[in-house]
């Protein structure tokens, strides 16, 4: 679904659970916002095309984070676009990414997808790309977890800081976040920002009164 000009979030289905990788595009390239589970390079290059943007177009891929459902066709996009990808992450969740480090999370999964990060991202750094991109250090699902704010569309995407359900935040998902506490904390980071609409990579599209969903959300008592 294209939520602003330039700027969609794809429906990848696995095993019947829909998930939102994010995709931002100009005249000039495409990013693309976590890359689905392994396995799920077609359907990404399908979603892609849908939207008129070709895998040629791709030269930046960002991930939000470690998790397998995250970064598992990571291996598969690189080998299939070559050397035009330079892949972002924050460095507390590099070496899990690279296969440095067992995912926290996944680590049970023997051969689990790793693929190198070619650029390290920082909290408050600003990318050049399709508009400008605001880097959010949002720790506490993992260490390294980001989210990302497009300037130009007012577009948060929240990345797994956050999940929603029919249109409206839930808040943090406290099965599969590993520090509920520092979680909370780091939405604070969303209140001062001019939101029009919020992308979870778990339930999609929020885009009514986000400032209030989220203060709401950092009234809830998680811990």
């Amino acid at each position: 679904m294209e939520v602003s000009k330039g700027v969609a979030n794809l429906e990848l289905d696995f095993n019947g659970q829909i998930i939102y990788p994010t995709l931002i595009w100009d005249q000039e390239m495409a990013v693309l916002i976590d890359t689905g589970c392994p396995g799920q390079m077609k359907d990404l290059l399908v979603a892609m095309d849908q939207h008129g943007v070709s895998y040629e177009k791709l030269k930046v891929v960002i991930l939000t984070h470690q998790d397998i459902d995250h970064i598992g066709s990571l291996p598969e996009l690189v080998q299939h676009c070559g050397e035009n990808i330079k892949v972002y992450a924050h460095e507390l969740d590099k070496p899990y990414i690279e296969g440095e480090l067992p995912l926290l999370k996944d680590g049970h999964i023997a051969n689990p997808p790793k693929g190198k990060v070619d650029e390290l991202l920082n909290d408050n750094q600003e990318l050049p790309y399709c508009g400008g991109i605001h880097v959010i250090h949002t720790p506490g699902h993992t260490p390294g977890h980001i989210s990302l704010y497009l300037k130009q569309s007012k577009i948060l995407v929240a990345g797994d800081s956050m999940y929603s359900e029919n249109g409206t935040l839930q808040g943090i998902h406290i099965p599969t976040t590993l520090d509920i506490e520092l979680a909370q904390q780091t939405l604070k980071k969303y209140v001062d920002l001019d939101i029009a609409s919020v992308i979870c990579y778990h339930g999609g599209v929020s885009n009514k009164n986000i400032n209030e969903q989220i203060n709401k959300i950092l009234a809830n008592k998680y811990f």
